[in-house]
């Protein structure tokens, strides 16, 4: 019965469909895919995936402060929504609410430390928290080149391998290895790229 719920998951259209409109930059589609969500882990992935390209707190509201039963890949997404809101907070509240995005992150790594979300918002925690919280871009571009692995190897729906190898470009120039970056960057712009990764590579974003 697992196995089967896994592969159910694993293959969701709505997860291809989300992930296909955030590399598309298409808010709009994002909008509309929020609007017909029937699940908890179905509504966590559209939100993780709309905010960044509108800011939109809305986006945002009536997000759990915490799952009582979420899966790796629930805990993970919950994770950088409050990542999210802590990073347009005031003061103090950014504290209390990077805390508890740290807290959710660890959560699902006791779940399932290599489970392509779990890596995914690991690298980006890793890359974008203060100094003083354990930024760490070395270690974020190895959770992103783990999980650039597992998505040519396994397949994974709802992040691509281009997406993977792009956080990755972004925590290898802010660790200072420029010219393993530069490799891997001239390497995907040789590929036909979606408009985010094309965007992506051509205007990094502040880490």
């Amino acid at each position: 019965m697992v196995l089967v719920v896994l592969l159910a998951t694993m293959s969701s259209p709505f997860a291809q469909a989300t992930q296909t409109a955030y590399a598309q930059q298409d808010a709009e589609q994002l909008r509309a895919l929020f609007e017909r969500a029937s699940s908890r882990a179905d509504s966590l992935l559209v939100r993780y995936r709309l905010y960044p390209l509108t800011e939109d707190e809305t986006v945002l509201e009536g997000i759990p402060s915490s799952l009582s039963d979420g899966t790796a890949r629930e805990y993970a997404l919950l994770s950088g929504l409050w990542a999210y809101r802590a990073g347009e907070a005031s003061f103090f509240s950014a504290i209390q609410y990077g805390r508890r995005s740290t807290n959710l992150l660890e959560t699902a790594k006791a779940r399932a430390p290599e489970a392509p979300f779990v890596l995914l918002v690991e690298g980006q925690s890793l890359l974008f928290r203060p100094i003083i919280a354990g930024k760490d871009a070395a270690a974020a571009a190895k959770r992103f080149a783990r999980l650039a692995e597992i998505v040519a190897e396994e397949g994974v729906v709802g992040i691509s391998q281009t997406e993977a190898n792009a956080w990755r470009c972004v925590a290898l120039e802010e660790a200072g290895r420029t010219s393993e970056a530069e490799t891997l960057r001239d390497r995907m712009q040789k590929q036909d790229l979606a408009p985010l990764y094309r965007q992506f590579l051509e205007s990094p974003p502040d880490v």
